[in-house]
């Protein structure tokens, strides 16, 4: 096990986590961004397998969020305004007239306080940051914990820890576009998903929740049996269409199985199981991924990954039956996703 400290810019720092099978992970303390996973294939060359940008400088921009920490709240909130307890909060539209990933001043644009932790097994990096009261249009102070820890299982382990002195919005979550191609050698289309899910949310044009929950039976959303990703992507079902032709939903998690989901590239035999107590996650296809940014690995391109955004609902803020993003004061917030690399023969 060994940690590695690198300062980038003389702003930040990243944080390279190593186990004792050849797995990495680089973190930055700036938005709590993974910039690097480095696990072998079935032969055990070992690759990156998320998207990255070649210059650390991108990641102060960041539009596509590679790799960050999301909140206070991850997702759209419709009309970047929501009730609680009979007040209306506006917060800022950044999404067109809707509010997304905590806004433009979210957990992806701040320096964390960071500290690391090591043992024979495991190795960790703890982010830690107080948000004030109406940070980004939110009521409540906020202190927020983040645990990344890699253990020698080639597991990838968020633990995600909060508390408020009001009752207020809060679901976290991690923006890392997988591609276990490895260096980026393919686009995902040829990736095969499973998701424990037989319901999603209905999107409508500008990707809100409409309210309605659709059952995944006989459409490109079952994912229950596994199928590839790319089947949806050319797809006339009208939620794939909206989706820029592809994916960008909500699934609820039904809970029978000992994992969530399971993301594997049958070439390089790399698989990656997820498994967390959210409700639920959005699957995201990166269908709006512009061409030509300098990743590290290579040039930008739509399809390059797909994000397993485990979370709770920002549905729930206006439509009744969705999983809740609210945590009441005093509440305690533990959230888990772990992220657990293997190779299939």
């Amino acid at each position: 096990m060994n940690i590695e400290k690198k300062q980038i810019h003389e702003k930040w720092t990243e944080y390279t986590l190593s186990n004792d099978l050849g797995m990495s992970v680089s973190i930055l303390d700036f938005g709590g961004i993974i910039t690097k996973v480095m696990v072998p294939d079935r032969d055990g060359n070992i690759e990156d397998v998320v998207l990255g940008y070649s210059n650390y400088q991108d990641y102060e921009s960041n539009p596509n969020y590679f790799g960050a920490l999301i909140g206070r709240v991850a997702g759209r909130i419709q009309g970047a305004s929501f009730k609680l307890n009979d007040k209306t909060y506006t917060l800022a539209a950044n999404n067109g007239d809707n509010h997304l990933h905590g806004g433009p001043s979210g957990f992806h644009q701040i320096v964390w306080e960071a500290s690391t932790f090591q043992s024979d097994e495991e190795v960790g990096l703890t982010l830690t940051h107080k948000s004030a009261d109406m940070d980004g249009g939110y009521p409540g102070n906020v202190e927020i914990k983040v645990t990344y820890t890699l253990n020698n299982h080639n597991q990838l382990i968020l633990d995600y820890a909060a508390k408020s002195d009001q009752t207020t919005p809060l679901t976290l979550t991690n923006h890392a576009y997988f591609n276990l191609s490895g260096n980026l050698k393919t686009t995902v289309q040829d990736h095969q998903v499973t998701i424990d899910s037989s319901k999603f949310v209905e999107l409508d044009s500008n990707l809100i929740p409409t309210g309605k929950l659709l059952d995944v039976d006989g459409t490109t959303f079952d994912y229950r049996g596994g199928r590839v990703l790319g089947e949806g992507f050319n797809n006339d079902f009208v939620q794939n269409k909206i989706a820029d032709s592809g994916y960008d939903h909500y699934f609820i998690f039904d809970n029978t199985q000992e994992n969530q989901a399971l993301l594997l590239d049958p070439d390089s035999g790399r698989v990656m199981l997820v498994k967390t107590n959210e409700p639920g996650m959005v699957m995201y296809s990166s269908n709006g991924l512009e061409e030509g940014l300098q990743l590290a690995k290579g040039s930008s391109r739509k399809y390059l990954g797909v994000c397993f955004e485990t979370q709770s609902s920002p549905a729930s803020l206006h439509h009744k039956g969705f999983p809740s993003v609210i945590l009441k004061a005093g509440e305690d917030y533990r959230k888990q996703t772990v992220f657990a690399f293997q190779v299939e023969d």
